[in-house]
C-alpha cells in the first residue's frame, strides 16, 4: 500500500519554492521507500510502512521540508485506503460538468472536516455544494458564479490554514498513481 504527502502552498506564485526531483531524493535518503512526486504542487506518493502512524509520518515530513529546505510547510499524509474510501463515495455532481470548479479540500490534521465546515459556515446553495468525505470536503461551483460562494472566501477565515487544496482531476490521477 503507499501513502500520499499532500504539501500546503508550496510553488504557488513564486513562493515556497521546491524543486520535486529534490525533495524525492531527500525523502529518499531519509529512509522513504518508492518515493515518486505528482506534478509541481507538492504531491508525494511513497510506500507505506506496516501500519503507520500518519501523524507520525506527517510531522516526520514536515520536518524535513523545515530542514533541509528552510521552509515551514503544512503537509498532511493521507493513506491509499483513506483516498479510495473519500472517492468511493463522492457525489454525482462532483468531478464531472466542465462549467463549474470542482475541487477536494484535504483537512489536515489534526484538525477535523467537521471542524473546517463549522468555520467556513454554511454554502450558498444557489452557487456550490459541499459534501463531508472522512478526510476530503467535496466542493463544487459554476465557475460563472464561483466568486459569490461563500467556500470561495475560505482563504480569509482560519480554516484556510488547515486545508490543502486539489482540483478532481489531479485528486483523482493521485489514486490512481497509488494503484500502478
Amino acid at each position: 500500500m503507499k501513502n500520499i504527502a499532500l504539501l500546503r502552498g508550496i510553488n504557488v506564485g513564486g513562493k515556497n519554492k521546491i524543486a520535486m526531483t529534490e525533495l524525492k531524493k531527500t525523502l529518499e535518503k531519509k529512509g522513504f521507500l518508492q518515493v515518486s512526486t505528482y506534478i509541481n504542487s507538492g504531491n508525494i506518493i511513497y510506500e507505506a510502512t506496516k501500519d503507520p502512524d500518519l501523524i507520525i509520518e506527517q510531522q516526520k515530513i514536515t520536518s524535513i521540508i523545515e530542514e533541509e529546505f528552510n521552509l515551514k510547510i503544512p503537509v498532511l499524509v493521507i493513506s491509499e485506503e483513506e483516498l479510495a474510501e473519500d472517492l468511493s463515495k463522492t457525489p454525482p455532481w462532483w468531478g464531472n460538468d466542465q462549467e463549474d470548479k470542482h475541487n477536494a479540500l484535504f483537512v489536515i490534521r489534526p484538525a477535523t472536516v467537521e471542524e473546517i465546515i463549522n468555520e467556513v459556515g454554511e454554502t450558498k446553495e444557489e452557487y456550490e455544494k459541499i459534501k463531508a468525505g472522512n478526510r476530503i470536503i467535496f466542493w463544487t461551483a459554476p465557475l460563472k458564479t464561483f466568486n459569490k460562494t461563500r467556500w470561495s472566501k475560505i482563504h480569509s477565515t482560519k480554516a484556510y490554514g488547515q486545508i490543502t487544496i486539489r482540483n478532481a482531476n489531479t485528486t483523482k490521477k493521485l489514486l490512481e498513481l497509488c494503484k500502478k
